[in-house]
């Protein structure tokens, strides 16, 4: 099993980064994909049409944000932990995945980026 680490600096106040991770309309506006989510600690949540799914293990509004994630037949889960810290011009957001199967975790790595963090990171910093 293998762990990705990849830090994010978002050029946006972290209570906006925070909803952007657990409001479901501002997912489903970032990702174009229907999502189910919240903030709350022993939420199920819905990515991708379930494609993605898992549990919010640990919750503390724009500070950490732990999840237990499960794609395809993967037979068990992967921790996924947002963790944010307020800077002088936004948000460092840092991404710690665990438990990722060895033959999956390029394509996971390169997802974070491209479809998820990378996403929230335009979403949040495009001109208004």
């Amino acid at each position: 099993m293998k762990t990705i680490k990849q830090s994010y600096k978002i050029k946006s106040p972290i209570e906006k980064v925070w909803q952007a991770l657990v409001n479901p309309k501002l997912i489903e506006e970032w990702s174009g994909s229907p999502a189910k989510m919240d903030g709350e600690v022993g939420t199920n949540f819905e990515l991708w049409g379930g494609d993605v799914h898992g549990t919010n293990i640990e919750a503390t509004e724009n500070k950490k944000l732990v999840q237990d994630w499960f794609g395809g037949d993967w037979p068990e889960a992967s921790r996924v932990t947002f963790t944010l810290t307020k800077e002088n011009d936004g948000t460092g957001l840092d991404l710690l995945n665990e438990n990722i199967p060895d033959e999956e975790a390029e394509s996971i790595a390169d997802g974070w980026n491209r479809y998820y963090l990378g996403e929230i990171k335009k979403y949040l910093e495009r001109p208004t």
